[in-house]
């Protein structure tokens, strides 16, 4: 049997926010149902221990987040989150108290792409304060990312940055430089089970824009897929329009999915370094880790 280091479910496509930098989707907007849940839990028994609720859409908007973790943790999966954060407040006392919480990836970046009403220092320090009182009570991993680091090819919006990252120094208490850190590396241990990883803005996968590169390397498929609000299974998480449907895991097995021809083609092809996919030869991600 087939194992991945992580499946990537998406329990809703909606967002509270509307950043810069997301393709958003022209899909059928809606929330994932507990009954759902548990049935893609199911059909994914022994193919992981790894689930990351995040595709599109953000994953503290579903209501039924309790239940999810529950389900989560009676199959014995370790669940892994990526939010904006803006939400954090409403839910930290279900992500606390959950056993099956493995890591909270929280994407600061996200709040400079944005042109709302959250106050900026309410936001981060509401991060801030969930993060040190995570750390203090659970073994949860927290990463803070700052995925909007300027390209030769992409502009990003990275004004707050130095703001964001004192905030963080004074906030976490850190007996170290955090600004002189970050001119060395780009991925940073804070402190026992909290990291800041800081990476370079890309352009998500788009069929309808021009040719990146036919020589690109991919873990879609070999280390990761991606389920969809209705089921559809992707090669990766970057598919967020389903323009690669392998099958749906609502009235499919998974072995018979991820050993269709298009999945065996699209495997085989990375292992030659080489993307068979259109929307693969068009993934600015694909090319940064080339």
């Amino acid at each position: 049997m087939t194992r991945f280091k992580k499946i990537y479910i998406e329990t809703t496509n909606i967002c509270n926010l509307s950043c810069n930098f997301c393709p958003k989707t022209s899909r059928k907007l809606g929330f994932m149902s507990i009954e759902s849940f548990k049935e893609i839990i199911n059909k994914i028994d022994g193919y992981t221990k790894h689930i990351y609720l995040h595709l599109m859409g953000e994953p503290f908007l579903n209501k039924n987040l309790k239940d999810f973790l529950k389900i989560a943790k009676d199959a014995d999966i370790n669940v892994n989150i990526t939010s904006n954060g803006t939400l954090i407040d409403n839910v930290k006392e279900v992500l606390i108290n959950s056993k099956a919480v493995r890591q909270i990836n929280i994407s600061l970046h996200s709040f400079e792409a944005n042109e709302n009403d959250v106050d900026f220092y309410e936001y981060i320090n509401n991060v801030l304060d969930f993060i040190k009182e995570a750390n203090e009570k659970t073994e949860i991993i927290c990463a803070l990312r700052l995925w909007n680091i300027d390209t030769e090819e992409l502009k990003a919006n990275n004004e707050l940055n130095f703001k964001i990252i004192k905030l963080i120094e004074d906030k976490l208490q850190l007996d170290f430089s955090l600004l002189e850190m970050i001119k060395e590396k780009r991925g940073i241990k804070l402190k026992d089970r909290i990291y800041l990883n800081m990476a370079e803005k890309f352009s998500w996968p788009d069929s309808s824009l021009s040719l990146i590169s036919e020589e690109v390397f991919c873990y879609g498929l070999r280390d990761q897929i991606g389920i969809l609000l209705d089921g559809t299974v992707v090669p990766c998480c970057l598919d967020s329009e389903g323009n690669i449907p392998l099958g749906n895991i609502f009235n499919q097995d998974l072995e018979e999915i991820i050993n269709s021809k298009r999945a065996k083609d699209i495997y085989d092809g990375f292992s030659r370094r080489r993307a068979v996919e259109d929307l693969c030869k068009k993934c600015g991600y694909a090319k940064r880790h080339f």
